[in-house]
């Protein structure tokens, strides 16, 4: 039996089923389907990525790092096929494809590390990996969680995104939009539902690199209150907005939203597209309330947030450790649940979640078409983070084991009054 092989078995052991994957070593050899995925093994230090952290995370480690590679298909693809693969399983025997420790499994793992040449010591994690200290979602750890994924490089999420430098879901409305179009049919989605005229406040929570912001106060004529912990978004948004001549109606407050120094009820619309997610569980209540102390009786809120059900709330390994750190996504029906609680009337949920993988191809795409570009400004290794975030995203949407959904509320007067039309025709688009 070649070594290729008894890596094919092994794999499929702690699967529970036969792996759906097609194994490369360094030295050629290979095994598994033909019609499968191809994962090449560079070297044996990807052989101890995946013994020392066996799972999601170990096979994230030696892809950032290069050890490892899909060939003969796109990443997306690949990982399209083993997930179906991993469905298919489960519907057969829900135990399968946990990676679970079965008897004997460790033993055979370390006779074929030694058989490999692939004993040796822990290989250092990528430098792409948070490491956040100090306690969670205080003030400080949620600036840096913040700062690690946004505050890497403006020029990289320039080449990213579009030039409305919206980073969330799209909001497709017709057939053959660029992302541009798309993104600025959901800017005026949210305005719409939140019903800003001139004059009118806005307080947008978590206000990125000031899509939303910026469009508001120049197309609205609204007085917007951003809110953001980067400084690289603040200082694009305070740049933009002079460039634009909004400048007196554009103010981004550098702090975090429970420090805000506003009045209770001093603002007409409250917006926050997908930050929510970085709140935290327990600390969600206190988000929630939040926003309901700020509007003013009759005022809307609009949060676009992302959701999911299982056993990761933060996204999974990967995404928990290089991309969003503390990120924790609640089911849909919970979070309803938290702003009825506060106080705040449930008033339309439209989902949006087919728009996403529409959104992340056009960032994959130039992620691609640039990708020199990306590695000069993040290096490989974060470059591949990169690459491998926007494909299992898509994934993870198109196959609903994540959602996006946009949430109206409203403040209800002291008699009960939204202020709001009877029926959604006025503002849904």
């Amino acid at each position: 039996m070649s070594s290729a092989s008894r890596v094919y078995r092994l794999l499929s052991d702690a699967l529970g089923f036969e792996a759906p994957l097609r194994i490369r070593l360094w030295n050629g050899q290979e095994h598994g389907p033909a019609d499968a995925p191809l994962v090449v093994l560079h070297s044996r230090r990807a052989v101890r990525h995946l013994l020392y952290r066996p799972g999601e995370l170990g096979a994230a480690r030696a892809y950032v790092t290069g050890e490892l590679d899909v060939e003969g298909m796109e990443l997306a693809d690949a990982l399209r096929h083993v997930w179906s693969a991993v469905d298919e399983a489960r519907a057969r025997d829900p135990r399968a494809a946990r990676l679970r420790v079965r008897p004997g499994t460790v033993a055979r793992a370390a006779v074929l590390a030694l058989r490999l040449g692939a004993i040796g010591p822990r290989p250092a994690p990528p430098a792409a990996e948070s490491a956040l200290t100090g306690e969670v979602h205080s003030a400080e750890r949620d600036r840096a969680a913040i700062s690690h994924h946004y505050d890497i490089s403006n020029e990289f999420y320039r080449l990213l995104m579009d030039e409305t430098m919206a980073y969330s879901c799209a909001y497709f409305s017709a057939e053959g939009m660029t992302l541009a179009e798309a993104q600025r049919a959901k800017l005026d989605l949210v305005c719409r539902k939140l019903g800003l005229r001139p004059g009118m406040r806005l307080l947008d929570i978590g206000c990125g690199w000031g899509s939303l912001t910026l469009h508001a106060a120049e197309h609205y004529g609204v007085t917007v209150t951003g809110v953001t912990l980067s400084s690289e978004q603040r200082d694009h948004v305070t740049a933009v907005a002079a460039e634009r001549g909004i400048g007196d109606r554009v103010d981004v407050s550098l702090r975090h939203y429970r420090d805000l120094a506003l009045e209770a009820g001093s603002v007409d619309a409250v917006s926050s597209i997908e930050m929510g997610e970085h709140v935290g569980d327990e600390e969600y209540v206190d988000f929630a309330g939040a926003i309901h102390r700020y509007l003013r009786p009759r005022g809307r809120a609009l949060v676009q947030q992302m959701s999911r059900t299982g056993e990761h709330p933060g996204g999974g390994p990967f995404i928990e450790t290089y991309i969003a750190p503390d990120m924790h996504m609640k089911p849909l029906h919970r979070t309803l649940e938290l702003f009825a609680g506060a106080g705040l009337e449930i008033r339309d949920v439209q989902a949006l979640r087919e728009h996403y993988p529409r959104t992340v191809a056009f960032w994959a795409d130039n992620l691609e078409r640039r990708w020199s570009q990306a590695v000069d400004l993040l290096g490989e290794e974060t470059a591949r983070v990169w690459r491998l975030y926007l494909a299992g995203g898509a994934l993870a949407f198109e196959q609903n084991r994540m959602g996006v959904d946009q949430l109206l509320l409203v403040k209800p007067a002291d008699d009960g009054s939204s202020g709001m039309p009877a029926t959604p025709l006025a503002w849904l688009g």
